[in-house]
């Protein structure tokens, strides 16, 4: 199943932001989402979820039934969860 992929406006800006070899690893990961890489739920927040892509996060969500996935965040991990 190929899930549409929809990154907000903010994580889209983050990401413009990266030097060019980081944004190709970042948006190799964001394209194997749903279900590849270092993925976990978020604590305290019900069907949101975290990829770990080195010192990064990447914040989204599914849905499941539309077979679409929402980019929310993406950002350093320190910074990200605030």
């Amino acid at each position: 199943m190929n899930y549409k992929i929809i990154i907000e406006k903010p994580a889209q800006k983050f990401i413009l932001k990266q030097p060019p070899q980081q944004q190709k690893r970042l948006l190799s990961a964001i394209k194997g989402l749903p279900y590849s890489g270092d993925i976990k739920p978020l604590k305290g927040r019900s069907g949101f979820f975290r990829l770990r892509v080195g010192d990064y996060r990447i914040i989204y969500t599914a849905d499941n039934g539309l077979l679409i996935v929402y980019v929310i965040a993406v950002g350093n991990r320190g910074d990200i969860y605030k």
